[in-house]
């Protein structure tokens, strides 16, 4: 497990990572983040780790880097878990397509966001951006796939831990309906949040 004791890991993201903290779930949401912290607290109590949840439902990239000072360098975690991009490629989808990123922005903005955070001290988990959708051609899954494999590689530049959310759902999608996740193939269930936080504690090397 890659945790010290008394770390600090700050988890940032949109609305999957939100999950209602600022309000009947606060501080830390009901979602995968929630998930992730009651587990590593039942397991490995001693490591008396610290946990801050800033995620901020329908965040872009470009809404993350605007609150990045006050939200992420000012908290100085000793790791930062981060998922964006989801948002950066619906709302090409939706009703706001002007308000959707596109990838080179999307990229360059991860990168210095990452790099500004590492320069601190900082230890990166980062999480690709994903689609509960099993047909790789249907055209928002694509392009999620394309800012997922952007995702990869920063990962790779930056030494972060990766958790491809995308590899997860597609496991349970082997033998399930995208409903059985998530009501819009986007905003987790229980149990998709649950296939969140096991791929997420699978990664920093989580032992039952």
């Amino acid at each position: 497990m890659l945790f010290q004791p008394q770390q600090k890991i700050l988890f940032v993201g949109d609305s999957i990572t939100d999950c209602g903290r600022r309000g009947p779930a606060a501080p830390y949401g009901n979602g995968y983040m929630s998930l992730v912290r009651s587990l590593l607290m039942a397991c490995y109590p001693h490591l008396e780790l610290r946990f801050v949840n800033r995620g901020v439902s329908g965040d872009t990239s470009r809404d993350l880097q605007a609150r990045w000072e006050r939200d992420i360098l000012a908290e100085q975690p000793d790791w930062l878990s981060v998922m964006i991009g989801i948002n950066d490629v619906w709302r090409a989808f939706s009703s706001n397509p002007h308000e959707a990123v596109p990838l080179p922005e999307y990229e360059a903005t991860l990168r210095a966001l990452l790099t500004s955070v590492r320069e601190q001290g900082a230890r990166l988990i980062v999480m690709t951006p994903y689609m509960i959708e099993p047909d790789p051609q249907v055209p928002m899954r694509r392009q999620m796939d394309w800012y997922s494999a952007a995702v990869e590689c920063i990962a790779a530049e930056q030494d972060a831990v990766l958790v491809h959310t995308q590899q997860a759902f597609d496991i349970v999608l082997r033998e399930t309906a995208p409903e059985d996740w998530a009501p819009d193939q986007i905003h987790p269930n229980q149990p998709g949040h649950a296939v969140l936080a096991l791929a997420w504690l699978r990664a920093v090397g989580f032992e039952l």
